[in-house]
């Protein structure tokens, strides 16, 4: 039996650390808008968010987004509304600097009534 030379075991866990270190860098952010996602469903599942104004609306979702350190301004989030129904949507982007790369996480929460 031959044994694995150092430098495939060298390559295997420079690729193990960066994946672990992508892991590192994405997962907060993906979390974030998940928790974003959550927010809004539960302030459409609201029976008094139908009667509130879309600025209050807007503003709920903005102090969320600040408070999740995610880059949401206010014409960003989109409400509409038709008799009874209420639909709030967030269409943002995280832009996340890598070494040697850039990417743009691009996200769209969005929840409504029936």
């Amino acid at each position: 039996m031959n044994p694995v030379p150092r430098w495939r075991l060298a390559a295997a866990l420079a690729v193990l650390a960066a994946l672990l270190g992508f892991a590192a860098v994405f997962t907060p952010i993906y979390f974030y808008n998940l928790k974003l996602q959550s927010f809004v469903a539960e302030i459409t599942r609201r029976p008094d968010s139908v009667s509130q104004s879309d600025d209050t609306l807007r503003q709920s979702v903005l102090t969320k987004a600040i408070e999740l350190d995610l880059p949401v301004k206010a014409d960003n989030v989109h409400i509409n509304r038709a008799p009874g129904i209420l639909r709030i949507g967030v269409r943002y982007y995280v832009r996340v600097n890598l070494p040697g790369y850039t990417v743009d996480l691009h996200f769209n929460p969005s929840a409504g009534t029936r």
